[in-house]
């Protein structure tokens, strides 16, 4: 390490300070990661981009100082469960099975299935409820199939309430004990913002079937040393991100989204959590950022959020 780095690193400023001299020697955004932020390049990223905008970084140092963009393109592996209500399962499965999609009405159970399929569920209130239940699906063309199915329940004139929620499952298969931990900082750095582009029976801990993550120890997150360690501390599968899953499914549960059968609103929330995923993989959102500044979002999906946020203000 030369002295000049040494001494950036020896001054008594801000983190952000820091790193916007060590981005103007020309370091990786990794190795200013590692020096400073215990290898979060999220926080370096976002100082990146705010030097970038503000016409800070001659040209020759911004194509040394940037990192590449993840790859973002939806592949991975997931599940939704809709719960709504206002129509018989026998026709559901009438309509379903008409439109393309197998699918059967069982009784009340978690096991996994080839096939969509239609359970009851008593915490739902209302006429002919239920829990729609997929398959595994799988990138693109799990979302098309999960677009079709959306186009049913719309023609037969399902319904929600606030009784209902979204519930999605991420595969997990492939997470190191980093990319968990990540994931879970993230997602607990981010709750504040999450909340405000959900309805208020959503947020916080007002919902005892999607507990709030903000009240556990960074530290004890941190120091998790497998991911048997984290599911104790989350020792519930009723949070908005449910470890439990991973034991029964080897997936991560996301259950804080509303009651929808509106594929537009399923598909961006899909997508949300998938980037969150791969951003995690190799970085933590730091506390406090804004949506505005999430760097695993485009700016079609902010825009999204961003209107979102605005509709639900309250």
């Amino acid at each position: 390490m030369n002295e000049q780095i040494r001494t950036i690193l020896a001054e008594s400023g801000t983190k952000t300070s820091k790193i916007r001299k060590l981005l103007l020697l020309r370091l990786t955004h990794r190795e200013i990661a590692d020096l400073l932020t215990n290898g979060n390049r999220g926080f370096v990223w976002n100082v990146y981009k705010r030097m970038r905008d503000e016409g800070l970084l001659p040209e020759t140092e911004v194509s040394v100082a940037a990192t590449p963009e993840p790859d973002y393109s939806f592949r991975r592996k997931f599940g939704v469960e809709i719960e709504a209500y206002n129509c018989t399962r026998y026709r559901l499965v009438h309509e379903l099975t008409e439109a393309g999609i197998e699918v059967a009405a069982e009784g009340y159970n978690h096991n996994l299935r080839t096939h969509w399929k239609l359970v009851s569920d008593s915490s739902i209130n209302g006429n002919d409820t239920f829990e729609l239940v997929s398959p595994i699906l799988e990138g693109e063309r799990g979302l098309e199939e999960l677009e079709k199915v959306c186009w049913v329940l719309d023609a037969c004139n399902v319904k929600i309430n606030g009784s209902c929620g979204l519930h999605v499952h991420m595969s997990a298969e492939d997470f190191s004990i980093t990319t968990w931990k990540n994931l879970l900082l993230s997602y607990k750095h981010a709750e504040t913002e999450i909340d405000k582009f959900m309805p208020a029976s959503r947020r916080g801990n007002r919902n005892t079937y999607c507990s709030s993550l903000t009240g556990y120890s960074e530290r004890r997150i941190q120091a998790a040393q497998n991911i048997e360690e984290l599911q104790e501390l989350f020792n519930s599968r009723y949070m908005k991100v449910n470890l439990k899953a991973y034991s029964r499914h080897r997936t991560v549960e996301f259950r804080q989204h509303s009651g929808t059968i509106s594929f537009t609103k399923i598909e961006n929330w899909v997508r949300f959590l998938g980037r969150m995923i791969i951003f995690a993989s190799t970085s933590v959102l730091p506390a406090g950022t804004r949506l505005e500044n999430f760097p695993f979002l485009g700016e079609k999906e902010k825009l999204y959020y961003k209107l979102r946020t605005k509709k639900l203000a309250v």
